[in-house]
């Protein structure tokens, strides 16, 4: 079996964070952490009664219940990974794509993770004939697979699995006696949610399913890390949390006082906290549609994006223009874009694709301009994508991948 490779072209070390919103931290949310900025303390490992209270009543508001003692907060998704990890133990398998943080905490463990491919109409969710023929190849070669991440609204795809896709997923990684971990970080950003259906695997199997949910999707600004995890009910998912509290506690991962209270403020969902993800998701869907329809125009394939603050394109069709720039890998095609757009695009690699594919992600948020005031302004609009600004960033990124295809046409080879 092919292994994530650790190395690899480039600086291994660097992981692309997840796309922000690129907005001002609402006003009532910094209120809140600056009252509470006169506590110097931390809360208690796991999250204390209030904010253990207000992730229960979030996770209640979308139909996953849970009681205080199937929850547990961290200072971020990334230390709940890794404890969920540790406390399952055997490999690690993840779609590919994924998000680029999750393959590494497995590898800091010494867990080999392993790759499965993920079907052609959306990403996070892997093939259910390509996951059983994954298991029994691992076990074959005397492997331990015993954990699936997944995420049904997606980092890096920006697509939402079926729930008919993701409903034969499960049943076959349950089949295999898997764990299933659910990163649902972005599920509050659906662009269009009166269209887009999108089911937790919890719903589906909640005995055998872990949700982790990062704050820092729709809800709090990424450097106030904050992340939410929700256990399965009975013994096993008992036995799980308590572990996985073991390790919180080995590495002292508790929440920061006032950063807990803006949590608790941000959960329990006050009207300006709603308003505020409602306006951010509207402002990033329509620029990401813009954003997609211009790259599609240019050749390049990608599927629609459905969720979050970015989309992933795969620039296969424009070879013979990559070509003649010498690009001859996805780190390479990240590196021209980056200086070409003026904006980040990191490459396929960093999500577990393969290198020599040229594929990108690229965010939302440098498109809606270089200052506060500037990107504000696109929150209050009532058509942003016809400000100047927005207009000339669009334009910018269209006439980059447009020229590509006109290079592509040059150089393709006579028929």
């Amino acid at each position: 079996m092919r292994r994530t490779d650790p190395e690899g072209h480039g600086p291994v070390r660097f992981g692309p964070p997840i796309p922000e919103d690129g907005l001002a931290v609402l006003p009532e949310l910094s209120a809140v952490l600056a009252a509470a900025a006169s506590r110097a303390g931390a809360e208690p490992v796991g999250g204390g009664p209030a904010l253990l209270d207000a992730a229960c009543g979030y996770g209640d508001r979308r139909g996953l219940p849970a009681a205080p003692d199937r929850v547990a907060v961290a200072p971020g998704a990334p230390a709940l990974l890794v404890a969920l990890t540790a406390a399952i133990g055997g490999d690690v398998l993840v779609p590919r794509p994924c998000a680029a943080w999750w393959a590494p905490y497995a590898r800091l463990l010494g867990r080999p993770a392993f790759h499965v491919p993920t079907p052609a109409e959306s990403g996070g969710v892997p093939d259910p004939y390509a996951l059983l023929e994954t298991v029994r190849r691992l076990r074959a070669e005397g492997g331990d697979p015993r954990l699936l991440v997944l995420s049904v609204a997606d980092d890096p795809t920006a697509t939402v699995a079926p729930p008919e896709l993701l409903h034969e997923t499960i049943e076959a990684a349950v089949g295999q006696g898997l764990h299933l971990v659910s990163d649902e970080t972005w599920r509050d950003t659906l662009h269009d949610p009166h269209d887009t259906v999108l089911l937790s695997p919890a719903e589906m199997l909640p005995e055998r399913v872990t949700v982790v949910t990062d704050l820092a999707g729709a809800l709090l600004p990424p450097g106030w890390p904050a992340a939410v995890a929700r256990f399965p009910a009975g013994e096993d998912g008992n036995a799980l949390h308590a572990r996985v509290l073991d390790v919180l506690t080995a590495l002292d991962a508790r929440v920061a006082a006032p950063v807990a209270a803006a949590a608790v403020y941000a959960l329990s969902e006050p009207e300006p906290v709603t308003a505020r993800v409602a306006g951010a998701v509207r402002l990033h869907a329509r620029v990401a549609a813009a954003a997609h329809h211009a790259v599609v125009a240019a050749g390049a394939v990608a599927r629609p994006p459905q969720c979050g603050r970015h989309l992933y394109v795969d620039l296969t069709p424009l070879a013979p223009a990559l070509a003649a720039h010498d690009i001859g890998d996805a780190q390479e095609l990240e590196d021209f874009l980056t200086g070409r757009l003026g904006m980040p695009a990191p490459g396929g690699h960093r999500f577990g694709d393969d290198l020599e594919a040229p594929r990108v992600r690229l965010s939302t948020a440098p498109l809606l301009g270089g200052t506060p005031e500037r990107r504000a302004e696109c929150l209050d609009a009532p058509e942003p994508l016809e400000l100047p600004h927005v207009d000339r960033a669009l334009i910018h990124l269209k006439s980059v991948f447009d020229d590509l295809r006109d290079d592509a046409q040059r150089w393709e080879p006579p028929r």
